[in-house]
């Protein structure tokens, strides 16, 4: 199999040559990623020459609506869906609370909701809200000790009265990978919509959408290396099926309906840049070009076996001690490469203490508060969190367990 070229991989963000930056390790990537080069590029030149009212017929208007159109297609083709499917918004929490307030336009007092515990404030609180109308809402809570998420207790909480299931493609915390085409294969059979929670995934491999089965996917462009920017994937002919949240003379646009104010024309037309830095990596890696679905599989691959490759050692660091408790799965073929530990004293505690060792991490419940009291973790207290991606370095990695080493 090709590996990852991470010294040119490192050579497409710009941060890794900021001076100010020099010899610190970045370990809190799930809080947002470095801006690859291209998008920063792209936000440049669409202020500096694009920066207009898009769709006029004036060149340069013209030119910037067809950015933003081009996001949208070029997004699609990534995440293996219809351009029509893709939609920006200001944020994936921002995105999640228009959409539940569609579905309560079409839902009634008796109906349910599924929420796992599992879930990011961001695809929680807005599904927690319906209560209030008196649907039902209904908990699918982790193993207290493993973090995961049981297909039973799933199968025991769906009946005819299911209207949403909510979960993340993984968690914030726990991290590993759920089974997200089981899980929607499901909720279908129940006749329930899946609103699946991508952002903690997105970063480390870009999912194929359409084979995942769900009927909404969601992550945040700003963990992609991308501009701060909520990607909502919302598939077939649900949004017409939903209550209107745009305006009124864009009812009848599937692309419309659930973004309420005019896009930020920028952000959106440096959503380009997140495909630019795709293409080249790929291009990089693959050379020859190929239809869209393989090449998210591919490259996918490739980020995650580098991943998995450098998470190894700390993994193997933190099960040989018996003072920090990993939440979720010590084996790197399980989880993503963000890793919560529980220890003696509070997470925010012990990474401002990172910082005398030039490693930037966090501690919290990083909005997982349900979920890090179920894991038996007061949430006050909170977790320490050190998270990486495809560009980190097995040297940082080495450098954060020394730095481990010291503080603990």
């Amino acid at each position: 199999m090709t590996e990852l070229d991470l010294t040119f991989v490192r050579a497409q963000f710009p941060a890794f040559s900021e001076p100010s930056l020099k010899d610190w390790a970045f370990f809190e990537n799930a809080g947002g990623s470095y801006p690859a080069r291209h998008t920063i590029e792209r936000l440049t030149e669409f202020y500096t020459r694009l920066k207009m009212q898009p769709y006029a017929p004036n060149p340069a208007s013209t030119e910037a609506g067809r950015w933003m159109d081009d996001a949208h297609r070029r997004m699609a083709e990534w995440l293996c869906v219809e351009t029509e499917e893709v939609m920006l918004g200001p944020s994936t929490t921002a995105n999640v609370y228009t959409l539940a307030h569609a579905f309560r336009d079409v839902m009634k007092a008796g109906d349910a909701v599924i929420v796992a515990d599992q879930n990011h404030e961001a695809n929680r609180g807005a599904w927690r809200r319906m209560a209030e109308m008196g649907v039902e809402v209904r908990d699918w809570n982790v193993d207290p000790e493993t973090g995961l998420l049981n297909l039973e207790d799933l199968d025991n909480l769906l009946d005819d009265k299911t209207r949403v299931v909510a979960f993340p493609h993984c968690s914030n915390i726990v991290a590993a990978t759920n089974l997200v085409t089981e899980i929607c294969a499901r909720a279908k059979a129940a006749d329930a919509a899946t609103v699946v929670d991508g952002v903690s995934h997105a970063p480390h491999a870009m999912p194929d959408v359409g084979a995942l089965g769900c009927d909404v996917y969601l992550f945040s462009a700003y963990k992609t290396y991308g501009p701060h920017q909520g990607v909502m994937v919302v598939r077939g002919d649900l949004p017409m099926r939903l209550g209107n949240q745009g305006h009124d003379f864009n009812a009848g646009l599937h692309g419309k309906r659930l973004t309420p104010a005019g896009p930020d024309h920028a952000q959106e037309a440096a959503m380009n840049g997140v495909a630019d830095y795709l293409d080249a990596l790929d291009a990089h890696h693959f050379g020859a070009s190929s239809p869209g679905c393989q090449r998210t599989s591919r490259l996918g691959d490739l980020m995650r076996a580098h991943e998995t490759k450098v998470l190894a050692p700390l993994l193997d660091y933190l099960r040989a001690r018996n003072d920090v408790r990993i939440l979720g799965p010590a084996d790197p073929d399980l989880r993503v490469p963000t890793v919560a530990l529980a220890c003696d004293r509070p997470g925010a505690e012990i990474s401002t203490e990172m910082v005398q060792h030039k490693v930037m991490c966090w501690g919290g419940d990083f909005y997982s508060r349900e979920l890090v009291q179920n894991m038996g973790v007061d949430p006050d207290h909170g977790a320490l969190r050190l998270s990486f991606v495809h560009y980190t370095s097995a040297d940082e990695v080495d450098r954060a367990i020394k730095a481990l080493d010291a503080v603990l």
